[in-house]
């Protein structure tokens, strides 16, 4: 049922000119075991504007601006729990781009909790598709009023669902949590348990139990209560069979922004100088570049 919302919603976001799509083309880079999908963008002047806006509009008045508070009407999407809304990304790059973003403004370097997990899975359960967190600034993400985000899968015309799954496949685990031998970068990742005959929720908090392991096992502080901060930028990737962690060093590689998707194989850049510095240097390099270097007991 959430799917034909979101469906609904776009077509008359469209109508209304309240959704403005940023238009792209695409290229495959085959690079250490994985077929990277890099999108090109074509026009990215309408986003620049409405951030040239925003800093304009928090200068003069001395408060930064929250697009979320309150967010469109022509971009709502659903209700989804007590604590969470859905809405659309305005300037979306993957079609039936989805934000769920916190009904009162917290902080997004705050660490996510149990009811961002239930918000999470209530809308990850409707259809196939991977939710991810750009944890913070640093981590790619662009305001700081929190919100997970959740994009349909697959992530690329062709190839698997997400690209970085061939390298998943051969992680190495120690209980629960594991490594991939093909990422060069720190990093932690976990499968999903069975889930039969268990109930949404369950399922919910089972992924964020799982997650404050996740970042234990980097050394990073995991929740004890709402509003704690996060002790380091991270991307986190969810799906239905799988969780990534990734600790983050820095947002660009030169000038290329690289957010949560990056590590799911899927890249973004502005003009073809940037794609041709990926494709000099490699895209699993640019990853590296931007988290933080393997422990050597992950070597």
């Amino acid at each position: 049922m959430l799917w034909q919302q979101v469906v609904r919603v776009t077509e008359q976001a469209l109508c209304s000119g309240a959704l403005l799509p940023v238009l792209t083309e695409h290229e495959f880079i085959e690079d250490a075991g994985v077929r990277f999908f890099v999108r090109i963008l074509s026009g990215l002047h309408r986003k620049d504007a409405a951030k040239e806006l925003q800093k304009k509009e928090a200068t003069a008045t001395g408060r930064a601006v929250n697009p979320f508070l309150p967010y469109e009407k022509d971009l709502f999407v659903a209700d989804v729990s007590a604590t969470h809304v859905a809405v659309l990304n305005k300037f979306n790059v993957v079609k039936h781009h989805l934000l769920i973003i916190t009904r009162d403004f917290e902080e997004q370097e705050t660490l996510l909790t149990s009811a961002d997990f239930q918000a999470l899975w209530s809308c990850m359960a409707e259809y196939p598709c991977l939710g991810f967190y750009n944890a913070g600034e640093v981590a790619g993400a662009s305001q700081r009023h929190k919100h997970l985000q959740i994009v349909p899968l697959p992530l690329a015309p062709e190839g698997p669902q997400v690209p970085i799954e061939p390298l998943l496949a051969e992680a190495e685990f120690k209980g629960v949590l594991g490594t991939a031998p093909g990422f060069p970068f720190l990093h932690v990742f976990a499968q999903a348990g069975p889930r039969a005959s268990k109930t949404d929720a369950v399922i919910a908090e089972e992924s964020f139990q799982l997650y404050c392991a996740m970042l234990r096992k980097l050394g990073m502080t995991s929740p004890d209560k709402n509003g704690q901060r996060q002790s380091g930028p991270y991307a986190l990737l969810v799906t239905r069979d799988w969780m990534l962690l990734v600790p983050r060093s820095r947002e660009f590689f030169a000038a290329i922004s690289v957010n949560s998707l990056g590590f799911a194989g899927a890249l973004l850049v502005r003009n073809e100088e940037q794609l041709k510095r990926i494709k000099d240097c490699g895209p699993m390099e640019v990853l590296r570049e931007v988290a933080l270097p393997l422990l050597k007991k992950q070597r």
